[in-house]
Formats: structure tokens, sequence, C-alpha cells
């Protein structure tokens, strides 16, 4: 299975369905990047993906993008091959 790392705040309703969709699909750990709890990680979170808001998901070296992105991949059927994951 591909690595899951997405960078989030503690408050923040799109990183709770993000988070839960992918366990839905099977992802039992999650790498959860604070950007609340460190300026700097939401700085470099920024110039990875040139994007200020969150949740920003990578799965393995693919920015996947945020919650909705996340969303459209899997109705695509994309999350489960992206994930290394069988349907």
């Amino acid at each position: 299975m591909s690595s899951v790392r997405m960078y989030t705040t503690q408050v923040c309703p799109y990183c709770v369905r993000a988070k839960a969709l992918l366990k839905q699909r099977g992802v039992a750990e999650i790498e959860e990047i604070r950007v609340d709890l460190d300026p700097a990680q939401r700085d470099h979170m920024i110039e990875l993906t040139g994007r200020r808001t969150v949740p920003q998901i990578f799965i393995g070296t693919t920015h996947v993008g945020g919650c909705d992105d996340l969303v459209a991949l899997d109705q695509k059927g994309g999350l489960l091959p992206l994930l290394g994951l069988s349907a």
C-alpha cells in the first residue's frame, strides 16, 4: 500500500471527511502534519502544492489535492489503484 501524507488542522471538517474516506478504503495509517501547530509546515505545504487550504493529501509521491479532489478521484475509480489496492 502506498503511504498517505495529509496536511491538516485540528478543526477542519474536510480533513475529518478525507481521513474517514481513506479509512473506509482500507488505509490504516495516515501521516498527519498539523499546520496549525507548526507554521513552517504550512509554508512547506504551500511550496509543495501552491495551495493554502487543508487538507492537502499525498498518496505516495502523488499530490491528490484536497478533500473534494480525493472524493472525485474515488468516484472515478482512481483511488484504490493509487493506494495500491484492488477493488
